[in-house]
């Protein structure tokens, strides 16, 4: 429709904003689960329609699937590729647990449940869903591919622009509203809890704010709270422009790639701090966690252009290494054995 890029976004996080800035994570709780219903009743009904053009029965589904070359899922042949098995094992294992496990979004829905059976629930619950929903995905994507084989779809270079396309130029009016459907919601999802969690993050841990009886100190609180709400979805609005004007063949992956960089120290500094003795000097701990990504970009770029070896999501250990190591090193003048606690 010719909409520009920035006025949707600013729509977008306007939008979430209006409905966030009051009440916070409870009303993100509930929003949530409306656009995780129509986001995965969307993906259901896509499938559904690409079935029905393709003149596919489920048993037809299935095995076109499980025949298309696009379909392989395990690659140990390859040490090279990023898709090596051993890679997207290991990496995709620690990106789960420094994504969700010590992600402030995550654990925030947690923390509003009644009581830590209900909570540790809801966490193993969550885990299993996400393997039928990725099939699902994965499947529709094999689907699409078919699709565009068998009736000369010329495919866009940008891999995410696939789906949007065939939705919009070749699949109807129903499908393409359906798909509009999905695409809100899942944006919505993702954006308005990030958002809410991060407001919450800056102000308990960076303006140390604190639950109080005094009327005028909590009032001071919920102006500065929602304040700060505003200038985090502004700095939303532009990281967005900035990340669509660097440009990427698959968002997914910029997004799994920057999590290797920023969540690489997180990692490391609960590894050492549950896991070991070690006492850093606290001064220099940000320092570490700066400089650890910064020689992972250093050591993904000699490998990359003097190996030929191109790093994958592994790197996330590596920045988890690199942290770990600093810390044992600020460590040293306030030395006990790196033993793991029991």
């Amino acid at each position: 429709w010719g909409v520009p890029f920035v006025v949707t976004v600013v729509g977008i996080i306007l939008i979430i904003w209006l409905y966030s800035h009051k009440s916070g994570i409870k009303t993100i709780i509930w929003t949530d689960w409306v656009q995780t219903l129509l986001f995965l009743t969307a993906l259901v009904l896509i499938i559904w329609q690409v079935m029905a053009r393709l003149d596919f029965s489920w048993g037809d589904t299935f095995r076109a699937i499980s025949e298309s070359p696009h379909a392989r899922i395990f690659v140990f042949d390859d040490w090279a590729s990023t898709q090596n098995f051993f890679k997207q094992f290991f990496s995709g294992m620690f990106i789960t647990i420094v994504m969700t496990g010590l992600d402030q979004d995550q654990m925030q829905k947690n923390l509003t449940i009644k009581n830590l059976k209900d909570a540790q629930k809801n966490v193993v619950s969550y885990g299993l869903a996400f393997a039928p929903i990725n099939l699902l995905f994965l499947s529709l994507g094999v689907l699409l591919l078919i699709y565009a084989q068998q009736n000369g779809i010329v495919l866009p270079e940008v891999s995410d622009n696939i789906l949007p396309v065939i939705a919009s130029q070749h699949l109807g009016q129903v499908v393409l509203g359906i798909f509009i459907t999905g695409i809100v919601a899942a944006a919505f999802s993702s954006a308005d809890s990030a958002l809410t969690a991060l407001t919450t993050s800056f102000c308990v841990d960076i303006l140390e704010m604190k639950k109080t009886d005094n009327p005028d100190t909590e009032r001071k609180n919920v102006a500065t709270r929602r304040r700060v709400h505003l200038v985090i979805s502004v700095i939303f609005v532009l990281i967005i422009l900035l990340i669509e004007a660097i440009g990427s063949d698959s968002i997914i992956t910029a997004i799994y790639k920057l999590a290797s960089y920023t969540y690489g120290p997180l990692l490391g500094l609960y590894f050492c701090g549950l896991y070991t003795r070690v006492k850093p000097v606290d001064k220099w701990v940000p320092y570490i966690a700066v400089a650890a990504p910064v020689i992972c970009f250093v050591f993904e770029t000699v490998m990359k252009q003097v190996l030929g070896y191109q790093v994958g999501y592994e790197l996330l250990l590596v920045n988890a290494a690199l942290t770990g190591t600093g810390l044992w090193i600020l460590s040293l003048n306030n030395y006990k054995p790196l033993t793991l606690n029991p």
